[in-house]
């Protein structure tokens, strides 16, 4: 096998391929650095260009039986090149035949890659017609209206489907601007269907939180249960009310817009290899802390976090639905999740059996984390529970600073002052956390954390 083509040799078209690999890892919005990627009409038209440039040295080869064996070794090439550890994997499918298409390729990043504000779009539109118009000015002196009349027939398709069934070489001055429309009309289905199910998803969060205690002020019945003198009762009925207030607040927490965002981000970031996402994360974090915020190193936890349960998701949700009322005190919830550290548990998965990708991102968020463990408690409770299994050093951390507030000694974190008015923990923050640590790693046969 050997290439053979008259003009480029392997190593020059690959160089040239890696050059359109950095074009369209530009297209994806952002540069290098992490800054902002503004592309105008004229640099939209240039990354067409290229585009066009691959289109047509591929179909020199398809000319010639001669080049199956080139096509093989380039192919051979690119797969090379795409499975370095290094290589964005949004674009690991690339191969000859995506070449051929390049156009199709770069239109697809500007359109389904970034968002379509008033700008881009326009400057989108701008160089996608200018392509056409050009394309079509060399071959006709009335190109506008040749231009035009090809819109017009072509009202039908575009009004039956969105998928073009022809390349761009077949469809001859217009096929651009064909396929922008036809992908344009893909991504408003797709934002019309995600409004759908926002809209839906902001109904029951809504629903969820009306239907909580957590708006209900229970001082007054608990003061008319307690003259009544039955205290059985009273402590049933608050017990029942605060464990449905939390369960309530852990609901709301996990199906707010804000959270499934970001568990949907979350999902994208860490699909990739650690290799990559280790890149975005210490830049950011470091930057935060010379600035002295907690905010954006806060929001990269629970990014972490969140992407520990993404692929849980529905079963957290359906967990936390599936809960009733346990009579176990806070104290003996405690006692129940130390029990966790003394030995081994059936029901929850082994340090052996755990995603791979969930192992990295928890290593890499202790490491983060050193001396700064105190960030947790600004994380919400049921998050915190669930994403971090009983077995890593990060979750001995976590309990030991709950064992010292529990214990009412010295701590820089106090997150309440039960144990400095001598009262039990029964409706506060830590006792929540307790409750959360309860709830999904003990409370039924099998829980939901890492099962």
């Amino acid at each position: 096998m050997s290439w053979s083509h008259p003009d480029l040799s392997l190593q020059e078209l690959m160089k040239l391929v890696k050059g359109f690999v950095d074009i369209l890892i530009l297209l994806s919005g952002y540069q290098s650095s992490g800054r902002l990627a503004h592309w105008d009409s004229q640099n939209i038209k240039k990354a067409f260009q290229w585009g066009l440039f691959f289109e047509n040295f591929m179909g020199s080869f398809s000319s010639s039986d001669d080049y199956v064996d080139s096509v093989m070794e380039l192919d051979g090439a690119i797969s090379e090149m795409t499975s370095a550890a290094s290589f964005p994997k949004g674009l690991a499918h690339m191969s000859s035949v995506t070449l051929g298409t390049a156009r199709r390729f770069v239109l697809e990043h500007l359109i389904h890659s970034l968002p379509l504000r008033d700008a881009h779009f326009r400057a989108l539109l701008t160089a996608t017609v200018e392509m056409d118009l050009e394309e079509l000015s060399g071959s006709d002196s009335d190109f506008l209206n040749v231009y035009l009349n090809k819109l017009k027939l072509e009202d039908a398709p575009i009004q039956e489907g969105i998928e073009p069934a022809r390349k761009f070489g077949d469809c001859g001055g217009d096929g651009l601007t064909k396929y922008a429309v036809h992908e344009i009309l893909k991504r408003w289905s797709v934002v019309s269907l995600m409004e759908t199910v926002e809209t839906g998803l902001d109904v029951v969060s809504q629903s969820v939180r009306h239907s909580s205690w957590s708006e209900f002020d229970d001082n007054l019945l608990k003061e008319q249960l307690k003259c009544e003198n039955t205290p059985v009762t009273v402590d049933w009925l608050v017990g029942c009310l605060t464990w449905n207030r939390w369960k309530s607040d852990s609901l709301s927490y996990f199906l707010d817009k804000r959270t499934v965002q970001l568990v949907s981000g979350a999902s994208l970031v860490f699909s990739t290899p650690k290799i990559q996402w280790v890149q975005i994360f210490p830049q950011l974090n470091f930057n935060d802390l010379a600035g002295g915020s907690d905010d954006g190193l806060c929001e990269t936890i629970e990014l972490m976090l969140l992407g520990c349960i993404a692929s849980r998701w529905t079963s957290v949700i359906e967990h936390l639905v599936s809960v009733s009322y346990d009579s176990r005190t806070i104290l003996e919830q405690y006692h129940e999740v130390c029990n966790l550290l003394q030995g081994e548990s059936t029901t929850l998965r082994s340090k052996q059996e755990a995603i791979s990708q969930e192992t990295d991102i928890l290593e890499y968020l202790s490491g983060m984390l050193d001396g700064h463990v105190h960030l947790l408690w600004k994380i919400c409770p049921a998050l915190g529970a669930v994403a971090i299994p009983f077995w890593t050093p990060l979750f001995s951390l976590y309990l030991s600073e709950i064992e010292i507030q529990v214990k009412g000694d010295l701590s820089t974190m106090r997150c309440c002052d039960c144990a400095h008015n001598r009262k039990e923990h029964t409706d506060c923050e830590l006792a929540q956390r307790i409750w959360c640590l309860y709830v999904f790693h003990v409370y039924g046969s099998r829980p939901v954390a890492h099962s």
